[in-house]
C-alpha cells in the first residue's frame, strides 16, 4: 500500500521515464481546482528532489494562474501497463518564461516543441507511492501531433497572439503572468 519517502530514488526515477503521461493538479485559494494531463517527452528528474517540464501552449494556462496565488503543486503518474502503481511527487514550482534568464539553461533539456511557454521547475519535498490496484491497463500507441501541427502551422508570433488572448488569465480570471 501507500509509502512516502523524502525524495525521488533512482527506481522512481526509472517508474517515471517509463510513464507517457502525468498530471498535474494545483488550486489558488478560491476557485476551481484543476488537474491537467501532461504528454510528449516534457519533463525531466534533475535531482532526488526537482523536477522540471516544459509546458505547452494549451487552451488555459490554469497551472500558472494558481502557482502564482498558492505555491503549491501535486505531479501523478500511473501505472497502465506492468505492476500497479500510482506516484505522486508534492512540492512547489517556479515558472520560467522565454524571457527569463533561466529559461535559456533549462530548455536544452527537452525537445524543440512548438508552442513551449513555461519550463516549470518542481521543488519536491514528497513523493508517495500507492498500490494503483484500480487502475486499468491501457495500451499506449503514440503520440499526438495535432497540438504540434497546429503551433507549427501558427508560427512564433500567432502563437504569442494566442497566449495573449487566451493564456494571461485562469478560468477564473486569475492573472497567469505569461
Amino acid at each position: 500500500m501507500g509509502k512516502q519517502y523524502p525524495a525521488i530514488s533512482a527506481d522512481t526515477q526509472a517508474f517515471i521515464e517509463r510513464q507517457h503521461v502525468f498530471f498535474v493538479g494545483t488550486a489558488a485559494a478560491d476557485g476551481r481546482v484543476n488537474i491537467s494531463p501532461k504528454g510528449q517527452d516534457t519533463l525531466r528528474v534533475l535531482g532526488p528532489n526537482r523536477v522540471a517540464w516544459l509546458n505547452l501552449t494549451g487552451s488555459g494556462n490554469e497551472t500558472a494562474a494558481h502557482l502564482l496565488e498558492v505555491n503549491r503543486i501535486t505531479l501523478m503518474w500511473c501505472a497502465f501497463e506492468g505492476p500497479p502503481n500510482i506516484l505522486r511527487l508534492y512540492g512547489t514550482a517556479a515558472i520560467y518564461h522565454p524571457r527569463d534568464a533561466e529559461w535559456t539553461e533549462l530548455l536544452p533539456l527537452f525537445p524543440s516543441l512548438p508552442g513551449a511557454r513555461q519550463i516549470l521547475v518542481v521543488d519536491v519535498d514528497l513523493v508517495q507511492t500507492s498500490c494503483g490496484m484500480a487502475v486499468p491497463f491501457l495500451d499506449y500507441r503514440a503520440e499526438r501531433d495535432e497540438l504540434n501541427d497546429y503551433m507549427e502551422q501558427r508560427g512564433p508570433e500567432q502563437v504569442e497572439q494566442y497566449w495573449h488572448n487566451r493564456n494571461t488569465r485562469s478560468i477564473d480570471g486569475k492573472p497567469t503572468g505569461i
